[in-house]
Formats: C-alpha cells, structure tokens, sequence
C-alpha cells in the first residue's frame, strides 16, 4: 500500500489506513532519513488507538510505554544504540514479544533480532511537506 501525504494535519487519516491495513500485525517498523516524519506519523497512529498520553520520540530514553485501551503500547527508538545487543540489554525481546503494539524507529540498527512478521512503513520526503508513504506485511 501506498499513500502520498501533504502536511501534518492530514495524518490521521493515513493513520487509520495503516492500522487497518496492518489488520493483527502489532509489530511495526518504521524506516526514513532523519526528519522524514517517523515519529509524527506514530504519534498520530498512537492517537488513532486511543492514546491520551504525550507521545514523543524516545530518544534518549530508547523506549516509552504508553497506556492504550488495547493494553501497553512500546514505542522504540534505536538511532543512538552504539551495537545490537544493547537493544537485548534494555529487553527487546520481552516487549516484542509481549503481543503488545511496538513501533520502531531505526529498525536497522537491529537487523539480527527483527522478527519475520512485521509491518513494515517506509517514509519518503518528496518535498517540505509531501511524504509518500509505503506500508508492506511481511
């Protein structure tokens, strides 16, 4: 699926198509340069499920728990991890596998521990504004 956007106020609709086009995938990695919108567009996903909370990048933090009335939702950040096995050192595995929602950005840095079913969203800046947006399952 393929979705091209213009602004941020114009993402919860493409949120909602990407929840439904996920249908039960819960694990979801997001791929695009710095700035291409990863985390607005997570944000507007974690809005689409019902989340009150602050939804901000975990930067630093590497992960943030947000409650959901679907259960905890896990929203990931590995652009600072120096090497893989520091995502098994925050857990990973046990939020990955908990059945949860989790969000990833910068995936890559994890390669060896991705798991097979995922959903996979790519982010393309086409201009300031225009993204286009690419979602597979795998």
């Amino acid at each position: 699926m393929t979705i091209y956007v213009d602004g941020p106020e114009n993402l919860s609709g493409v949120a909602r198509q990407v929840l439904e086009f996920a249908g039960n995938e819960k694990i979801f990695l997001f791929y695009g340069e710095m700035g291409s919108g990863k985390t607005t567009l997570i944000k507007a996903i974690c809005r689409e499920l019902g989340i009150g909370d602050l939804v901000s990048s975990p930067t630093f933090s590497i992960v943030n728990e947000y409650a959901s009335p679907q259960g905890p939702v896990y929203h990931f950040d590995f652009y600072r991890l120096k090497n893989e096995t520091e995502a098994l050192d925050i857990g990973y595995e046990d939020y990955i596998y908990s059945g949860c929602y989790c969000f990833i950005e910068w995936p890559e840095k994890i390669n060896t521990f991705l798991p097979e079913k995922v959903c996979r969203v790519n982010i393309k800046v086409e201009t300031d504004n225009r993204r286009k947006i690419s979602v597979q399952k795998t």
